[in-house]
């Protein structure tokens, strides 16, 4: 009961209802980007106002960040993706079940972040951990389907068309580290990772749940219909901060 009653006090009604102010205000102004349907602006805006609520400018700016680095790299030789057949639909836009599938993880751990006796430090890894992972995914997909010389099925390493689910190459792989680095740099920039040792974890966890992610679309996804590419990013997104959140207490970094 205490901890609800903190949850609803004047002042945190108030750091809510300006949330939602702003991102409602941001989402009108932002309708015209070509970065998501109008749907998905909508969701966007709910998601904007979740992680203003819960972890003010700091997560809200790690999510705005996320979003415009994997729309950049989504369309690096999008003509050449788009003639081939392998190009992100909607000329790359994403819908609300892409805003889910990618944020549904992150954004329950900031609101768990705002209870009293809440770990922060550890659930904020685990929200940094999220989104690096689907950083990385999303860096090693786009610029593996452009770049990668030699496509190959993670489970039997075989050669396989590029955009195959469980596909994996050189070039991609490299890709996913360097997304999830660079995902974990601004989650460090923005004061949601404490040090260089939360950096290197939470960026090693993000290559790893990518190529967990890719085992699953090897293996379940091909078996499995109702099993989605949006659940399977909700999926390695839940892996990525289950895994951080275990080595860091492990290592004492949480």
């Amino acid at each position: 009961m205490l901890e609800l009653q903190v949850l609803l006090s004047g002042d945190r009604l108030q750091h809510w209802a300006l949330a939602l102010l702003v991102n409602a205000a941001l989402i009108a102004a932002a309708q015209r980007l070509p970065l998501l349907t109008r749907s998905g602006w909508v969701h966007a805006g709910i998601l904007g106002t979740l992680l203003l609520g819960s972890l003010d400018w700091a997560g809200w700016w790690a999510v705005v960040l996320y979003l415009g680095l994997g729309s950049l790299v989504t369309r690096l030789g999008f003509r050449r993706k788009q003639a081939e057949g392998l190009a992100e639909s909607r000329g790359g836009r994403r819908g609300p079940e892409n805003v889910w599938g990618s944020a549904a993880t992150g954004a329950a751990l900031a609101l768990l972040s705002l209870l009293p006796s809440a770990p922060v430090t550890l659930l904020r890894l685990g929200f940094a951990a999220s989104f690096s992972a689907k950083l990385a995914d999303t860096f090693g997909s786009e610029i593996g389907k452009r770049w990668g010389r030699h496509t190959v099925l993670i489970t039997t390493l075989k050669p396989v068309a590029p955009g195959t689910e469980g596909a994996i190459s050189l070039e991609g792989t490299a890709a996913s580290l360097l997304g999830s680095g660079l995902m974990a740099l601004v989650m460090l920039q923005l004061g949601l990772l404490q040090g260089a040792g939360a950096w290197w974890l939470v960026a090693l966890v993000g290559l790893l749940a990518t190529l967990l992610e890719s085992l699953i679309g090897a293996g379940l996804q091909q078996r499995c219909v109702w099993l989605s590419n949006e659940l399977v990013n909700a999926l390695q997104t839940t892996i990525a901060a289950v895994l951080a959140m275990a080595a860091a207490e492990w290592l004492g970094l949480g």
